[in-house]
């Protein structure tokens, strides 16, 4: 592949064929579904799930993914915002770019993580490019596919962890034209931006993440009350509440063969941490709406990126430099129902320059979409506060 082709930036449409839409249909009508869990409760009851995604969940959601569902409305939105494709060390990236219509607009790459997508963010990219309030700050907007993910090709050999996704990004915002630029993610999407605030000083101009990992080993003498209970929730959700991540950072193409074959066993296996990871009391529907988790869940569907964007988890489980600093102005926003709370005193063993530190009232592993509006205003004062530190 010549250079040219390699670094051109294409315009990209997504359009599922017709076949493969009546494919998922009649997989979805002719789906074998198991009996009914043993802990039976009314809702509203998180107890529900003590075993899973309770059964009458899924037959309702399932039919509404048969028969109310529009994917074509999804289509029709990703290419408004702008989707293009271009090619990094031999792998075809894809991303949504909204270039803001304000003069002093700042680029902004946004990361999402497993198990979402690029759907996250497709409810704040309009606001945070062109804000109503023309006191906030203005952002260029890419949200790029993770290798695996979506429209970006499936890497072949091993090697594509969160360290070359983060330099696939620098190479990704320079090719556009942003040399320099800032930086968002949550989950891996965290990761990633921690080794692009960590590792490329030079082109990031600051980070704002919801996950702030802290070097490993540290103790918990002298934190607050409220502190300690933030390092045994995340120590209590890796001992008992991780067996997905043990499974993908071990075995992704075992579980990836249900998950590219059974559209309800791929819902189910997503369904499950949208319910547990988001700050509701009985489903996560009370905040994030069918038609979003079902465009993210029919994305993974259409893709057949089960088995590829697990691989994330071999790739990269564990992988975060302990000896990484961040000396980039950072600020951290920590959500009260994430999965993973580090406190002040530990992040700023990795965080050098935190110049805000947030922990809302509300919210949890998916505030793009719990909570947007907070989100989008979170977003702009915190990516504010990291600019101020620049000047």
């Amino acid at each position: 592949m010549s250079t040219q082709t390699s670094s051109a930036v294409r315009a990209f449409t997504s359009h599922a064929a017709d076949a493969e839409l009546d494919d998922l249909s009649g997989r979805l009508a002719a789906t074998r579904l198991p009996e009914a869990e043993t802990v039976h409760r009314a809702a509203p009851d998180p107890r529900r799930w003590d075993q899973g995604v309770p059964l009458t969940d899924i037959v309702d959601l399932v039919d509404y993914w048969r028969c109310g569902y529009d994917w074509r409305a999804f289509e029709t939105r990703l290419d408004r915002l702008g989707q293009f494709h271009t090619t990094i060390d031999d792998l075809g990236i894809h991303f949504l770019h909204r270039r803001s219509a304000r003069a002093d607009a700042t680029p902004l790459i946004m990361t999402h993580g497993w198990p979402g997508s690029i759907a996250e963010f497709v409810d704040v990219v309009d606001e945070l490019s062109d804000p109503n309030d023309a006191a906030a700050p203005a952002f260029h907007i890419v949200v790029p596919s993770l290798p695996g993910f979506g429209y970006s090709d499936k890497p072949t050999t091993t090697g594509w962890g969160t360290e070359k996704t983060a330099a696939a990004w620098v190479q990704l915002m320079d090719r556009l034209g942003y040399r320099q630029f800032l930086a968002h993610g949550g989950d891996w999407g965290g990761n990633i931006t921690t080794v692009l605030g960590g590792r490329y000083p030079a082109h990031v101009l600051g980070i704002h993440t919801t996950f702030a990992e802290s070097p490993p080993g540290l103790t918990t003498d002298g934190l607050t009350a409220a502190e300690r209970r933030w390092t045994e929730e995340t120590r209590d959700f890796w001992r008992h509440r991780a067996a997905y991540a043990k499974q993908q950072s071990t075995r992704p193409q075992t579980i990836g063969y249900s998950l590219v074959d059974s559209p309800v066993g791929l819902l189910a296996w997503i369904l499950d941490k949208f319910a547990e990871w988001t700050d509701t009391q009985d489903s996560p529907f009370e905040t994030i709406s069918r038609d979003r988790l079902l465009d993210n869940v029919t994305l993974y569907w259409l893709t057949r990126s089960g088995a590829s964007s697990a691989r994330i988890y071999y790739e990269s489980h564990n992988s975060l430099d302990p000896e990484l600093r961040v000396d980039v102005p950072s600020a951290i926003t920590i959500y009260p129902r994430d999965i993973e709370k580090y406190p002040r005193p530990w992040a700023e063993q990795r965080y050098r320059q935190i110049v805000r530190w947030n922990s809302p009232d509300a919210g949890g592993h998916f505030p793009s979409l719990e909570v947007p509006d907070y989100f989008v205003k979170d977003l702009q004062e915190g990516l504010a506060a990291v600019l101020a530190a620049q000047r």
